[in-house]
């Protein structure tokens, strides 16, 4: 509503895994059983918008995957490998939706970006400080032990720790995802010359964290040196610096946790309405159950944090919206970023 309610409406989602949030999420507002109740409550805001769902993701298989979530059926490969569109269907729901294996691939256009849990699986480059200056951590092979890797430092400066350092950086470890980095600057231009906003939920902080690096095998940590390849690898997203790189060509707002997040999206009166509604105790004992999962400070309440990406003309045109109504005419929409508690 705040962009004028534009006639092309892109839902951009990176690395959908398996389906399950695209399904819950993408395709505008959502694409599975949620969709059409959503699509009707707001109908007279994205009814007109010729709605369509462009998925980042490098993995083919997992894209047959997330097809099958979306599309049933109605997904086909392209016949030429070097297409930037190497796969495309329709929805469930009759929109649009298309996979592409990087972000420079999708069209630009007015847009919504969504990034869950997808900056933390980025490559990091670990660096501590010594003595002697900044060094890169590396990976390197155990000269005592058969077949075991080892973290040791660079004996002398890296192109890595020259450039990706920032000047007042006061902590003694430091992690920097670049691709991270380019990705949001990548996002900055898009929005702040096309439009749209782009929201990134995942495990991070403010900028003062510094060894969060770690691996999952089985749901269980895993030492990230052994069995290379049979683990999940992330590390914690330092916000502090992709708000950096946006060299402020955007407004970001956050981080936010997902407790205050929720909370501001009305989780709470979302809970009393299902509970009101469901006569079930097996499925009134899940409900209560999950919102104490994702609410928890001890659980995912304040672990998973949020963030987004506005153009400056938001503010804008919040701000003519408020003259206007002290002058007693009529205010134009606003961004809800402010309801949101963003």
């Amino acid at each position: 509503m705040a962009a004028g309610k534009p006639k092309e409406f892109q839902l951009v989602e990176f690395g959908p895994g398996r389906g399950i949030e695209a399904a819950e999420v993408s395709d505008g507002l959502t694409v599975s059983l949620l969709f059409p109740r959503v699509l009707k409550q707001l109908k007279s805001v994205v009814g007109e918008s010729a709605v369509s769902v462009h998925l980042v993701e490098v993995s083919p298989k997992l894209s047959e995957v997330q097809a099958q979530s979306l599309t049933g059926e109605d997904s086909k490969a392209a016949d030429n490998e070097n297409d930037p569109v190497y796969r495309r269907g329709t929805t469930k729901t009759g929109h649009p939706v298309y996979w592409y294996r990087g972000m420079e691939d999708v069209p630009r256009g007015f847009s919504i970006y969504l990034a869950h849990e997808f900056f933390d699986a980025l490559p990091i480059h670990k660096f501590q400080k010594t003595d002697k200056g900044w060094r890169e951590i590396l990976i390197d092979i155990d000269p005592e032990v058969a077949n075991k890797l080892r973290f040791v430092l660079a004996p002398s400066a890296t192109l890595a720790s020259s450039t990706l350092l920032q000047a007042d950086e006061e902590r003694e470890h430091v992690e920097v995802c670049p691709e991270g980095g380019v990705l949001v600057q990548r996002l900055t231009n898009r929005i702040s010359e096309d439009g749209g906003a782009a929201l990134i939920a995942d495990y991070g902080h403010a900028g003062d964290k510094t060894d969060t690096f770690r691996g999952f095998r089985g749901h269980k940590l895993h030492d990230v040196l052994v069995a290379p390849g049979t683990a999940d690898l992330t590390a914690d997203v330092d916000f502090r610096y992709l708000r950096r790189m946006t060299d402020e060509r955007v407004l970001t707002f956050g981080p936010i946790t997902q407790q205050q997040f929720l909370r501001n999206m009305g989780i709470d009166v979302r809970l009393q309405v299902l509970l009101r509604s469901c006569t079930d105790s097996s499925t009134r004992k899940q409900l209560v159950q999950g919102f104490d999962m994702m609410m928890n400070p001890e659980k995912m309440g304040e672990r998973f944090k949020f963030v987004a990406l506005v153009p400056h003309s938001r503010i804008a045109v919040q701000t003519r919206g408020k003259k206007a109504e002290q002058k007693g005419g009529a205010a134009p929409p606003v961004s809800g970023f402010s309801e949101l508690g963003l």
